[in-house]
């Protein structure tokens, strides 16, 4: 007999997460003793549950100033370098007692630089998350985690990230990303950024389809040579009602170009009124490249558990759907060849095969 698709099982389940920003995952106690450690003086609430209901609720506002605000808490108390190796080995340990068995986790260094250089902030991540996986292992949830380093498309540090990408990829960062308003600043702003990741081969996800519709998708894939889209959820705009699909649509089924799905965060923002009408299990049915996300699990309220039970508990999906986006997220990481076959061969396969009896 399978075992019940329940939050439980869930949870022992290997899941693979590919976008979860560390600035948006922060545990409200630990916000509250780094605020206390700086002297940061402007939280809403001085108590670990109210101020995680505050972070929910002015993220779920519907105002994008409220949700935007919330981020400027937890980045605050992450000008240090303790500070930032601190909220990344807990990432890993969270990520970890989640069942997640590889993540791949974000961050703009160029928002930590209030008191230390970008090269101490990626540095000090790097270290949070070796201990925190070192940790982890030693209770018994190995976890292994590769960096993304965000540019913010507003400022003009792109070739700054990208040099920090092609340094520290020996490290354990596996690639760039493009994040903040994407109406605006297109992806492909600053070429010379882009040649910097090419000449070296280094991988890049973009955040695209997510306010902004197709036309931000065909940005992200010929502009910045993205080989991940950020959300990328509003593809569904080219499907049709009978799963006819548009050009674009099209071109990324069939390249299979990972969606880095995050439903909870759209309902959230008010890109979907609903999980029930939010098109990731259409989609999927339809072969596109899904992979399930929690973007920011401190504002959202979420775990990769919660969100792959409420995706699949709402769509009527199987374990075989839940393998098959697990899967496909390890598919579309930043891996090598042989890490990846070895995390599906090792550890994803036998996983879901024990949850199927």
């Amino acid at each position: 007999m399978p075992a019940p698709l329940n939050p439980e099982n869930v949870r022992r389940a290997p899941k693979v997460l590919l976008h979860d920003h560390l600035d948006g995952g922060l545990r409200p106690q630990t916000v509250l003793d780094l605020a206390d450690e700086a002297g940061y003086r402007e939280l809403p609430a001085s108590d670990a549950a109210s101020l995680g209901r505050w972070f929910r609720e002015a993220a779920a506002s519907g105002s994008l100033v409220q949700y935007l605000e919330t981020f400027a808490h937890t980045v605050a108390v992450m000008q240090t370098p303790d500070a930032v190796a601190r909220v990344a080995r807990e990432c890993a340990l969270d990520l970890a007692a989640d069942g997640v068995v590889y993540a791949e986790v974000r961050m703009a260094p160029e928002l930590l630089t209030g008191g230390m250089p970008m090269e101490a902030a990626v540095e000090a991540m790097l270290d949070g998350y070796a201990q925190g996986s070192r940790d982890a292992a030693a209770s018994g949830t190995p976890i292994r985690i590769g960096t993304l380093l965000c540019a913010m498309r507003q400022d003009d540090r792109w070739e700054e990230v990208a040099d920090l990408v092609v340094r520290y990829r020996d490290a354990g960062v596996v690639g760039f990303d493009l994040a903040g308003p994407e109406d605006g600043f297109p992806p492909d702003r600053i070429p010379a950024a882009l040649a910097l990741l090419d000449r070296a081969g280094a991988h890049r996800t973009v955040h695209a389809g997510e306010a902004a519709g197709i036309a931000s998708i065909v940005a992200a894939l010929d502009g910045a040579g993205a080989e991940r889209l950020g959300h990328g959820v509003r593809i569904a705009d080219e499907v049709a009602a009978d799963g006819t699909l548009g050009p674009v649509a099209q071109r990324v089924r069939d390249g299979q170009v990972t969606l880095e799905v995050a439903p909870s965060s759209n309902v959230q923002t008010g890109a979907y009124p609903s999980l029930a009408e939010h098109p990731v299990d259409r989609l999927h049915r339809l072969g596109f490249a899904v992979t399930l996300n929690t973007d920011n699990r401190l504002m959202s309220g979420v775990s990769v558990t919660s969100e792959v039970t409420d995706v699949a508990t709402t769509s009527g999906w199987t374990w075989d759907d839940v393998q098959t986006v697990t899967e496909r997220a390890l598919a579309g990481a930043f891996l090598t060849d042989d890490e990846r076959r070895r995390l599906l061969d090792d550890v994803v396969r036998p996983g879901y095969a024990a949850l199927r009896g």
